[in-house]
């Protein structure tokens, strides 16, 4: 609107000053042409006394001047004649000037000069004795006016439009500026055009109705967010065409979409093919449902058509995070995969041993062999049992286990007493140093850690290696670092060796009677006791497990 008041006030300047300039140009024309006619008079006057006194000397005598000079006798034959021949000029007594002058002694007029070549004026003065005396002049026209007068009128010109331009632009922004400074929540206000009246009075009407509705969508909105900001659900609200009327928290973070994300295309924020496809079947009607990966995560999306006399007038998008559902269903399975692997190889031998026996196709030197086969590998199934309702038992959280202060040092002192024969058979010496370090937590439990780190560093190391325990604290936590000069650990493998079954050397680890479950538990158990574990190990030179634990848990449900 300022660029069009602006371009108006501009061409309506412009357009004026062209105008006046006319005008002036006019005025000037007529002006110059009065006095040049005057002039002309007055030199004809002059002339003619002169021409009365002097006669043809007079006339011979002249200069070449700006004025042309003619004398005509009374025939009309032509005497003189200061710019041309006068044996080529043509009889004038027919000029209308020389009429005038023969008839009133004074004669005006101009035109075009056949002669010259040009317009002009001339001026006739009629001599005592019969004689005319005429003076013509080349007559001023508008454009000599003009390229006489071009500078300054250049010099106008631009003072004029620069002049048409400021005011064009301060009177622009005058008469918008109310406009702008409009009040739109008060638009009543003083200093607004009475021609706007018809147009304030509908924008006050449509704001009160737009407060209403806002005040309405706003409860609705609060009651929403209410309803689902706590939930870990995402949950969307479509249009029919896609826009998003609804949003909670949980959805923009699924999605990582803003919440200014109401009112425009869901697909504008992500254009996701599954998503695509969901929303286009719940468009035709129909319900769906889709397990899309997100960051990481796996998320199902169940898109329904929500309808409205069997039309679809938007679709309910609901989103939920199942991934540590299926990472629980995929330990599951691979939990009752390995268990079944770990108890086979057993049981087929203790099967083959016993029918072997029962068959009598054992030599009775060979017997003891095979019983303690027997024995061998029924007290690793039991062992294995027993790590398996231990993994289980802490998997549903220890509920049935009272947590109490106990002595970190003396469990690892007790500990290491009771492995001492074990490392003596492997070739490896055990050693504890540190300080009392008090602690609340599950003795059994933390028995258990200690117990798993220090048999694995027996079983994983060399003969002639050791194992050393430490215990130590500071003002929070217990800390205990269990270092052996085993085989060490491969760096890809340290994140895994917390995993259930799994082992490092598989070879070494059925040799040992290792059965898998020794550092899940030492895991699962630190969790409850809100500690954390940290792995330092080289291969060949040997491991370190720092176990920290804090002093104090703030409740049971902690541990």
């Amino acid at each position: 609107m300022t660029k069009k008041i602006f371009r108006s006030i501009c061409v309506v300047a412009i357009a004026v000053f062209l105008a006046s300039l006319v005008l002036i140009m006019g005025v000037l024309y007529d002006y110059f042409s009065g006095v040049q006619s005057g002039q002309l008079k007055t030199e004809t006057t002059l002339c003619a006394s002169a021409v009365e006194k002097g006669g043809l000397s007079y006339l011979n005598g002249l200069p070449d001047g700006d004025y042309r000079i003619t004398w005509i006798s009374a025939d009309g034959t032509v005497l003189f004649d200061s710019k041309a021949n006068t044996a080529d000029m043509e009889n004038h007594l027919e000029r209308e000037e020389i009429k005038e002058a023969i008839a009133d002694g004074d004669g005006e007029s101009s035109r075009y000069s056949d002669t010259l070549m040009e317009r002009q004026l001339y001026c006739a003065h009629l001599l005592s004795d019969g004689t005319v005396l005429r003076l013509s002049a080349s007559h001023l026209a508008l454009w000599s006016i003009i390229f006489a007068m071009l500078q300054p009128i250049v010099i106008v010109i631009i003072i004029a439009v620069c002049l048409s331009l400021l005011l064009a632009y301060r009177l622009s922004k005058r008469i918008v500026s109310p406009l702008n400074e409009l009040d739109l929540d008060n638009p009543n206000a003083e200093g607004v055009y009475e021609e706007l009246s018809p147009l304030i009075d509908r924008i006050t009407s449509q704001q009160e109705q737009l407060r209403a509705q806002k005040a309405e969508l706003m409860q609705k909105q609060e009651e929403f967010d209410t309803a689902t900001g706590s939930m870990n659900e995402g949950i969307i609200l479509l249009s029919e065409s896609g826009s998003v009327l609804s949003i909670n928290k949980s959805a923009t973070k699924i999605l990582g979409v803003s919440r200014y994300c109401i009112g425009k295309d869901l697909l504008l924020f992500n254009n996701s093919f599954e998503i695509q496809e969901l929303l286009r079947i719940a468009e035709a009607g129909a319900r769906s449902e889709k397990i899309i990966p997100i960051d990481g995560r796996d998320y199902q999306f169940n898109a329904s058509p929500i309808l409205t006399d069997n039309t679809v007038s938007g679709i309910a998008l609901i989103i939920f995070d199942i991934t540590e559902q299926e990472k629980a269903e995929e330990a599951r399975r691979e939990f009752t995969a390995n268990v079944s692997h770990e108890l086979k190889t057993p049981l087929q031998n203790i099967s083959g041993s016993a029918e072997l026996l029962s068959g009598g196709m054992v030599k009775p030197e060979d017997v003891p062999e095979f019983a303690s086969q027997i024995y061998t590998e029924s007290k690793r199934m039991i062992t294995l049992v027993d790590d398996i309702i231990k993994l289980s038992h802490l998997d549903e959280g220890a509920e049935d286990m009272t947590p109490q202060e106990v002595d970190l040092y003396e469990l690892a002192k007790l500990t290491v007493r009771n492995l001492s024969p074990v490392a003596d058979g492997a070739g490896v010496s055990i050693s504890l140093s540190g300080e009392k370090a008090k602690l609340s937590g599950i003795p059994q439990l933390l028995s258990g850690i200690i117990y798993n780190l220090c048999d694995n560093a027996i079983k994983y190391n060399r003969e002639g290696g050791s194992v050393t325990v430490c215990v130590s604290q500071n003002e929070k936590n217990v800390i205990l670092s269990v270092a052996d000069t085993g085989i060490g650990i491969p760096p890809e493998a340290q994140e895994r060796v917390f995993e259930r079954f799994y082992r490092v050397d598989k070879s070494r680890s059925k040799s040992v009677g290792g059965t898998g479950l020794g550092l899940s538990i030492v895991k699962h158990s630190v969790k409850l006791h809100g500690g954390e574990i940290e792995i330092r190990s080289n291969i060949d030179k040997g491991t370190e497990m720092i176990i920290t634990l804090p002093k104090q848990r703030n409740n049971k449900d902690d541990i």
